[in-house]
């Protein structure tokens, strides 16, 4: 006998119904016989009219056979689905079986595959790292043999030409010479120094060398010979030292171009490293030999002489000196930017500005008699003057005594600071002393613009270091006082307009006596003739 099968859950839902109906009629025979036997006996009784005995008695006689086949043929039935369901609960089993099987399979496979993706990986990351050892090992040996190869070719040069003084002969002056070209070819890269070797000529003109140095032949003989002792170095074995003219000239065109420093490397045939080593070096130098002697506080008899022709200019007496404060740009530096930024200059070129402080005092012909480098741009004015040497030898130890240094507005009124009126609604009298306090305001401001036009690296930001910007910003201040000294003229396109904001200190007046003695010089000007009328 076939058997059947269940593939889904209404065929399993039907073997249930089917199972507990034959259950059921098995339980309780007699009511399905009881009810298929009075049928049976009305459907003859209407069919013949009679013999209702005799078919009772053929009637149980078949209903007892009739049951006994439904039981077995019930029984087979049952047999059947249970046999089925026992089937499928066998194949079932079967299924979870392969499954669990094939599931397993795979793990050990995957398993198996990641060792060995594993051990590969372990295989070329372990190549990979004996590769790059033997490359380092192999640069080593490299390096160790040109190290030695130099030293042997320069332990030769040295005997060669030890030899060459002993015995004099040509072939070994022959061979000595080829082995310091060697020896040169390995420690300096050739560059062209053709710009320099050109203007380093006696022949050279005299308005080209101004033109990339700023100063004439004279002034910058002058330089070399004053730093010569600073800055010379003595040739090696291995090279030859760069000579002092060429020092002084790096530096000087650097500092007169403000050209980046490879710009600086192509024109004299240097490394760029070398170029900002030598820039440094003569500005350190510059500081230290000339500044002492080219920029300091006057003596007594040259303050009568500059006193005497700030009076001549103004009409004010006992005037030093005439300061201002300006900015020098920079790049943002990595610490305390805000003590940097320059608010005004951001306002005003509408783009982000930093900065530092230079302030300086200068005699009547521009030449800098004081100065104080590198405080933050955000400082203003009275708070850089508060900072300065100059201020705290002014009120300490008596410096100015009886004497005035002229500023702007920027500056508090002091005892030997002399500043401008400020308020409004000014007199004629405060309208003419402002004139002349302008007059001798614009010694200072014109020396600060020829400053920056003569040495254009205070123009940009310079790729100094903010440690040693100071050193820098020295150098040119004295290279500014040289060429002052010195008659050197500057030309005309390199003039610039200096701008710097004036903020009007919160506290404007520190001293009543210099309050009243500023009222005294305004009046003595206007009754004495010597205030301006221009404001009329």
């Amino acid at each position: 006998m076939k058997l059947p099968t269940f593939a889904d859950p209404e065929s399993l839902s039907h073997v249930y119904n089917l199972l507990q109906n034959s259950f059921y009629q098995m339980n309780n025979p007699n009511n399905n016989s009881g009810s298929s036997t009075n049928i049976r006996k009305r459907r003859r009784k209407n069919e013949h009219g009679g013999g209702d005995d005799g078919d009772e008695e053929d009637d149980k006689g078949s209903v007892s056979i009739n049951n006994g086949e439904n039981k077995k043929n019930k029984k087979e039935e049952l047999k059947g689905i249970l046999t089925s369901i026992l089937l499928l609960d066998e194949q079932e089993k079967q299924e979870v079986d392969n499954s669990r099987r094939v599931s397993e399979d795979e793990k050990f496979s995957l398993e198996t595959n990641h060792k060995k993706k594993t051990k590969a990986m372990s295989e070329y990351f372990s190549n990979l790292d004996d590769c790059f050892s033997q490359v380092e090992e192999s640069e080593r040996v490299k390096r160790k043999n040109s190290r030695n190869m130099s030293n042997s070719v320069a332990i030769a040069a040295a005997c060669s030409e030890s030899f060459e003084e002993e015995s004099g002969e040509r072939g070994n002056e022959t061979n000595g010479s080829k082995s310091g070209g060697s020896q040169r070819r390995l420690w300096v890269k050739d560059r062209s120094k053709a710009w320099w070797d050109e203007c380093n000529k006696d022949d050279f003109p005299e308005d080209e060398f101004k033109k990339a140095f700023r100063m004439g032949k004279s002034t910058f003989d002058l330089i070399c010979e004053e730093l010569n002792s600073a800055i010379v170095k003595e040739d090696t074995t291995l090279r030859n030292a760069i000579p002092v003219r060429q020092r002084v000239a790096v530096c000087l065109w650097r500092l007169a171009t403000g050209d980046p420093l490879r710009i600086v490397s192509k024109r004299f045939g240097l490394g760029i490293s070398t170029c900002h080593k030598l820039v440094l070096e003569v500005c350190t130098a510059i500081k230290t030999v000339l500044m002492p002697k080219y920029l300091q506080w006057p003596n007594e008899a040259s303050l009568r002489k500059i006193k005497t022709e700030f009076e001549g200019i103004s009409g004010i007496p006992n005037v030093v000196g005439s300061m201002y404060t300006s900015h020098v740009p920079i790049i943002a530096p990595k610490i305390s930017v805000a003590a940097y930024f320059n608010k005004r200059h951001t306002e005003r070129n509408q783009k982000t500005s930093y900065s530092i402080t230079v302030q300086g005092v200068v005699d009547t012909n521009g030449v800098f008699t004081d100065v104080c480098i590198g405080w933050p741009g955000s400082m203003p004015d009275d708070q850089v003057l508060e900072k300065s040497a100059l201020f705290q030898r002014a009120n300490n130890g008596g410096l100015l005594k009886g004497n005035w240094i002229v500023g702007s507005s920027g500056y508090p009124l002091m005892d030997w600071i002399l500043v401008p009126y400020t308020q409004q609604n000014l007199t004629w009298t405060q309208h003419g002393f402002n004139e002349k306090i302008g007059e001798i305001q614009k010694v200072s401001k014109d020396a600060f613009a020829r400053l920056k036009g003569r040495w254009s690296c205070l123009q940009k930001r310079t790729e100094v270091k903010l440690q040693d910007l100071p050193v820098v910003l020295g150098a040119c201040c004295v290279l500014h006082n040289i060429c002052e000294m010195k008659g050197e003229t500057m030309d005309p396109e390199l003039n610039v307009d200096v701008v710097d904001d004036e903020m009007v200190p919160e506290v404007g007046m520190r001293s009543v006596n210099s309050f009243k003695a500023r009222d005294a010089i305004a009046h003595n000007l206007l009754h004495h003739g010597l205030a301006g009328t221009s404001f009329l």
